[in-house]
């Protein structure tokens, strides 16, 4: 119980500290314009350091579940290029919602399980099947906010690895998307420009094929039920 408390006060002070020091004002599209040549600059300077820094940043955003992880891809296309940016954009997005995950299954597990387990008993036996896949279409499908995929996994029997890999191979088609945007910022006007129907109808049809072997598990799985023996 004790640790639980000391966790929930590290995460509280993150949360309440980005908030009280308006840290969300350098998480603009205006801001990442205004400042980005003096960003440019300084990784020139510092090449190591600024990637280190940057990956630290967006790690500790994604594990504490605060926005700007969208402006945080566009800055990493911005400064190190769509390619490179997409890589290390990935290392700080799958860490920090592995920690994430960390902190809800340590936090909230107990208590979803002594309060819905029954209830989620078939929903958590379908999952820990196919966990691989349905990771894949959650991380692939922007539809679902990338937070609460990290805190409700947390919360079921989703093997860590699992959970570690699939995000890190379904993140990467989005990620790519938004650092080749951002790699190209000064044309940016809004996010809408990038988020377009046709592209999201595009990542929502790479999520369907992830779900094609287990769909057709299932489907097996029946036709072998309902012939006779």
């Amino acid at each position: 119980m004790k640790k639980k408390i000391i966790l929930l006060g590290i995460i509280a002070l993150g949360v309440a500290a980005f908030f009280f020091f308006d840290l969300g004002r350098f998480l603009s599209l205006e801001a990442l314009k205004t400042h980005r040549n003096d960003l440019l600059a300084y990784y020139e300077a510092n090449p190591v350091l600024m990637i280190l820094g940057y990956i630290g940043v967006y790690i500790a955003t994604t594990a504490l579940s605060l926005p700007g992880a969208t402006l945080l891809t566009l800055l990493g296309g911005a400064l190190f290029g769509a390619v490179k940016g997409t890589f290390i954009v990935n290392i700080g997005a799958t860490c920090g919602a592995t920690l994430a995950f960390f902190a809800a299954r340590f936090l909230l597990k107990d208590w979803v399980q002594s309060r819905f387990g029954e209830k989620l008993k078939t929903f958590q036996a379908g999952l820990e099947q196919n966990a691989f896949n349905y990771m894949l279409f959650l991380r692939l499908v922007p539809l679902f906010p990338f937070f609460l995929v990290n805190l409700a996994s947390g919360m079921t029997r989703i093997p860590v690895k699992t959970f570690f890999f699939g995000t890190m191979i379904g993140t990467l088609p989005g990620t790519f998307v938004y650092a080749n945007a951002g790699s190209n910022l000064a044309a940016i006007n809004s996010l809408k420009d990038i988020a377009s129907p046709q592209v999201i109808g595009a990542f929502v049809l790479l999520g369907l094929f992830a779900l094609v072997p287990t769909l057709y598990q299932k489907f097996m799985k029946r036709k072998n039920q309902s012939s006779p023996a």
